[in-house]
C-alpha cells in the first residue's frame, strides 16, 4: 500500500541534519495486534498463530511488535496484583517471545485497555524518549472504560506512535464515536518537544476496537447472509469507519487502511465461529496508520508499506476476533549511536561492593533521575532489573525523596541497600571533551553465582515519565568473592 500524508504535518519538522553515511535508510518490520479479549485470561491458548510465530515468513521476525488489547480483566483482585507483578497477558507475550531474542520496553494500561510494545533486543540501545499516555472518553472522561492508551518513542532518528483506543459501542452511537476520536485527539499530550500530539509523529499506528458498525437496517441475519456470500465490498460500501474517513472526514480522515478482505470480527458465540446474531456484524477490530514522509530530513523521504491485514478465526476466548497488520518502515539505522560507554568489567564480585565505570561527552546533560540498571543478560524485559542506582542522586540525595519508588515503573517498591554508603561513591574526573564517570553499587546486591549480567543506562525525566537508553555494557559475569583466585601473600 502507499504511504499517506498525515495533514497538516509537523511545523517544527525536525531535520536531522545528518552526514551522507546516516542518512542511508533501512527497512524495518512492525506487527501490529488489536483484539478484545471479553475479560478472558490467556491461560491455555497458545499465541504462537496470532503472533506470526506458525506463518512460513516466521524467519523474518518483526522488528517491533505491537500488542492493543481490550476489556482486559479489571476486577479489583487483578488490579491490586498488578501492583506487584505484570499483567497475564504481558506475562504470556513476555514468555513466547522472550526466548526469541525481544524486550518489553513499555506497557500501558488504563482500565481495561492494555498496550504492551516488544522490541528486538538488539535495537534497545537506540531507543529514546519513551513516554506513554492515556486519555479516558467513557461517562464523560470520568471512568477508563473507553478512550485510548498510546506509547510513544524514538527509534533510530525517527519518532512514532502506537495508539490502542476503545470507542463507544453499539450500531446508533456513530456521533459518540466521533467525540471519543476527537475528545482523544484534544487530550493526548506528550512531553518531547516537536512531537505533543499523535499526528506530529513520524509514523502512527491507531488501532483497536473503534466500534465502527454498519450502516442500514438490514437485520443481523441478513448481514449473516451477506457475508456467507463473500460480499465484503458491498458491505464495506456503508461501514461507518470508511464514512468519516474519507466521506465526511469527521474522524482519522488523515489515516489509511488497507481494505478488510476478512470477515466482520464482531460479534461471535464465545468458543465458536458463529455469529451471535444479538448484533449485527460489524468491522469494529481496525488498524489504521499514517506517515510524515518528509518530517525527518529534507533529501530523504520516510516511507511504509503494509504487507498484510488479517483476522485470525481461531481464537475464540471471546465475542470478538483479533486481528493483525504486519508493515514495513524506513529507518535510519546510522542515527543516535549510543552516548554512554561504560568500561568493560570483567566480573562482578558477589557480596562485596563494585565500581562501575562509564564514559559521557561533556555535552551530555545528565537528569536528576537518571541511573543505572543491572539486567541479566538475555533479559526479557525492561522492568525485570536485578539493582539500580541513581547516578544523580549518589551524589548529593535530595533531603526528603520518596526512594520507595521505582525509577521506570512507578509502582514497584525498590530494594535499598541498609549500609552506610561513603561520601566518595560517586567520583568523576574531566578529559578533553568527556567525562569519566565510577560509580560503586553496594555489596547486597542478589545475583546468581556464573550468570552473566549487563548495565543498562536510563535518562529519566522523572515527573513525566520520558526515558531514554542511553548505553548498554558488554557482558560480565557474577561470582561469589570466595570462588574468585586470590593472590600469594608475598612478605
Amino acid at each position: 500500500m502507499s504511504d499517506i500524508l498525515l495533514s497538516q504535518p509537523n511545523t517544527n519538522t525536525k531535520h536531522l541534519n545528518l552526514d551522507s553515511s546516516c542518512l542511508e535508510v533501512a527497512t524495518y518490520r512492525v506487527y501490529v495486534i488489536t483484539w478484545n479479549v471479553g475479560s478472558r485470561f490467556p491461560d491455555n491458548i497458545s499465541l504462537r498463530n496470532l503472533l506470526g510465530l506458525d506463518s512460513a515468513e516466521c524467519q523474518h521476525m518483526p522488528d517491533i511488535y505491537a500488542i492493543g488489547l481490550q476489556e482486559v480483566n479489571v476486577q479489583p483482585q487483578q488490579q491490586v496484583l498488578g501492583l506487584f507483578k505484570e499483567d497475564p497477558w504481558t506475562a504470556k507475550l513476555k514468555t513466547t517471545l522472550g526466548d526469541l531474542g525481544y524486550v518489553v520496553f513499555k506497557t500501558e494500561q488504563m482500565q481495561g485497555l492494555l498496550l504492551t510494545m516488544l522490541i528486538k533486543r538488539v535495537h534497545v540501545n537506540y531507543l529514546r524518549d519513551i513516554e506513554a499516555e492515556y486519555t479516558r472518553t467513557g461517562f464523560g472522561g470520568i471512568w477508563g472504560n473507553k478512550g485510548a492508551v498510546s506509547i510513544r518513542f524514538n527509534l533510530y532518528g525517527c519518532d512514532m506512535t502506537f495508539v490502542n483506543a476503545h470507542l463507544a459501542a453499539h450500531d446508533s452511537h456513530l456521533e459518540e464515536r466521533i467525540q471519543d476520536f476527537k475528545q482523544i485527539m484534544v487530550n493526548h499530550h506528550y512531553h518531547v518537544k516537536r512531537f505533543r500530539g499523535i499526528y506530529d509523529h513520524d509514523y502512527v499506528f491507531w488501532f483497536g476496537d473503534l466500534n465502527f458498525r454498519l450502516s442500514g437496517d438490514d437485520t443481523s441475519k441478513e448481514v449473516q447472509e451477506a457475508i456467507a456470500s463473500g460480499a465484503f465490498e458491498q458491505l464495506m460500501e456503508r461501514d461507518q469507519l470508511s464514512y468519516v474517513r474519507e466521506v465526511t472526514q469527521e474522524a482519522f480522515h488523515v489515516l489509511r487502511e488497507s481494505k478488510p478482505t476478512f470477515p466482520p470480527t464482531f460479534k461471535f458465540k464465545e468458543g465458536t465461529c458463529e455469529y451471535d446474531l444479538k448484533r449485527r456484524p460489524a468491522w469494529t477490530d481496525r488498524i489504521l496508520y499514517g506517515i510524515q514522509p518528509d518530517n525527518c530530513n529534507p533529501n530523504t523521504q520516510l516511507h511504509a508499506d503494509q504487507f498484510a491485514y488479517k483476522s485470525h478465526p481461531g481464537y475464540s476466548i471471546s465475542d470478538h476476533k483479533p486481528v493483525t497488520g504486519e508493515f514495513f518502515i524506513k529507518l535510519f539505522p546510522g542515527y543516535k549511536t549510543p552516548i554512554i560507554h561504560f568500561s568493560d568489567l570483567n566480573v562482578w564480585r558477589i557480596g562485596e561492593e563494585n565500581t562501575v565505570e562509564y564514559t559521557k561527552p561533556l555535552t551530555f546533560k545528565e537528569c536528576d533521575h537518571d541511573w543505572i540498571g543491572i539486567y541479566q543478560f538475555e533479559y526479557t524485559s525492561l522492568r525485570d532489573y536485578v539493582a539500580y542506582e541513581y547516578v544523580c542522586q549518589a551524589a548529593s540525595p535530595p533531603p526528603s525523596p520518596d526512594l520507595s519508588t521505582d525509577p521506570f515503573f512507578a509502582h514497584s517498591p525498590r530494594r535499598l541497600s541498609q549500609r552506610h554508603r561513603n561520601r566518595d561513591y560517586l567520583r568523576r574526573q574531566t578529559r578533553d571533551n568527556e567525562e569519566i564517570v565510577r560509580l560503586d553499587f553496594a555489596e547486597d546486591i542478589e545475583m546468581k553465582s556464573d550468570e552473566h549480567y549487563i548495565l543498562i543506562y536510563f535518562q529519566n525525566s522523572g515527573s513525566h515519565g520520558v526515558t531514554s537508553v542511553c548505553g548498554i555494557s558488554n557482558a560480565f559475569r557474577a561470582e561469589t568473592a570466595s570462588s574468585l583466585p586470590r593472590l600469594p601473600n608475598v612478605d
